[in-house]
């Protein structure tokens, strides 16, 4: 069993799903700190050829919080327009705005960063045609104050008998093999390669929201980058 665990971000860079597709179980890490100004509620898409930053509001998000405290606020409308302009002339744009639009109407009964993070990714991963089992970690594992983050990882990954745990490359300074392996569980870490492609006439900006990769790019081609990545 191989798993991975990572924050619940909304409609993340293709990078994430690499990690999704190399793994049998994912877990969205969602009763952990809110980390203000990281990537849970905002990414960049493209628009008029350069990069820029789309954000969901939110009411009273603190680095004191969980993410599954954080609550949206109600008013994302010209966030949705802003992403139409960006993409409106995009070759997939028929097919992917109703994704986009499913995610940003389910704001209408979700009130959770949490939620509409988790949402976005699943709906993404349906559409690509992704068979890796999502469970979420408040709802099933006890977020234990007394284990170092290190420790709860490995305690969530023996509750599912895994025995390999898969990690961005950015966790290596962070976790020690040495630790998992005691525990009998292999760690690797994950490293992207992002694959350039078409964006209109200008040159690839790459490492934005998985949004830009759905409006240029074909399912099957998108799953062939998603196995673009050396584990290590």
């Amino acid at each position: 069993m191989k798993v991975a665990i990572m924050q619940p971000y909304f409609f993340p860079y293709i990078g994430y799903f690499q990690l999704i597709n190399s793994v049998d179980k994912f877990i969205f890490y969602d009763d952990v700190t809110f980390i203000k100004q990281g990537w849970i509620n905002r990414n960049r898409i493209l628009l008029n050829n350069k990069d820029h930053l789309i954000t969901l509001k939110l009411k009273g998000a603190s680095s004191n919080k969980l993410i599954n405290e954080i609550e949206i606020i109600h008013n994302n409308g010209n966030l949705l327009k802003t992403i139409y302009q960006a993409y409106k002339k995009a070759p997939y744009f028929r097919e992917i705005s109703p994704i986009i639009e499913e995610v940003f109407r389910t704001m209408e009964s979700k009130t959770k960063i949490s939620e509409i993070s988790e949402i976005s990714v699943k709906r993404v991963s349906k559409y690509l045609g992704l068979n890796t089992e999502f469970e979420t970690s408040s709802e099933l594992y006890f977020n234990t104050r007394f284990l170092t983050k290190e420790n709860r990882l490995i305690e969530i990954c023996k509750e599912n008998k895994a025995d390999i745990y898969i990690n961005p490359y950015g966790g290596e300074s962070l976790y020690d093999k040495s630790n998992f392996k005691e525990k009998e569980i292999k760690l690797f870490f994950i490293k992207n390669n992002i694959v350039s492609y078409n964006q209109f006439k200008s040159e690839f900006v790459p490492a934005l929201s998985i949004i830009d990769v759905l409006m240029f790019n074909h399912p099957e081609i998108i799953k062939e980058m998603l196995r673009q990545y050396v584990l290590f």
